[in-house]
């Protein structure tokens, strides 16, 4: 499935609340953890609409294949390339690979006890070699702080806004995207 619109896209988003197929597991659904997640990058790198969509968006995966965790963000990559760039698409894409990094090469920041059970379907902890290539990459950063702030998107009762807010945001990047010759 390729998204093609803004509408696709928030339809998909609005049809996460009450789904829990990620490693958070009943501690927030979907939609929350969207919202959580979008609004800690959005505190940390105010600039930066691109992660911050990213962040929203990392997990539809789990909507599009569900039962395929070990794939979602594969599954959730392809589908937004064509709506919202590369740059997003990788960043959704290596959101699983930058858990895997921060298993092997910070154990103390890596995965939390609910996500623990997903980075062994996903793999488990890099390998030296695997690491180093994750390290080349040139997004690896922004990567690593998207995990971060999907390890911390995890609290009950917080209000991180509405969905409707992130419109905007998700049309100027998909705009931006759209535009001949703009960077995604």
């Amino acid at each position: 499935m390729e998204l093609r619109s803004v509408e696709e896209l928030m339809d998909l988003l609005h049809a996460c609340r009450g789904r829990r197929e990620t490693p958070v597991g009943g501690r927030v659904d979907l939609h929350d953890h969207a919202l959580q997640t979008a609004a800690l990058l959005r505190r940390s790198r105010p600039a930066d609409k691109e992660l911050q969509v990213a962040g929203l968006v990392h997990d539809i995966g789990h909507l599009l294949r569900p039962g395929e965790t070990a794939g979602h963000a594969d599954h959730a990559a392809d589908a937004l390339r064509p709506l919202l760039g590369e740059r997003v698409s990788r960043l959704v894409r290596l959101h699983v690979a930058a858990q895997r990094y921060l298993a092997a090469m910070a154990p103390g920041r890596g995965p939390s006890p609910w996500s623990a059970p997903a980075l062994n379907r996903q793999g488990g902890a890099m390998t030296p070699v695997e690491a180093d290539a994750f390290e080349r990459d040139p997004l690896a950063d922004d990567a690593i702080t998207l995990r971060q702030a999907d390890e911390a998107a995890t609290a009950a009762g917080l209000d991180p806004g509405v969905m409707e807010d992130w419109r905007p945001v998700l049309e100027l990047v998909a705009a931006r995207h759209a535009r001949p010759g703009a960077a995604g």
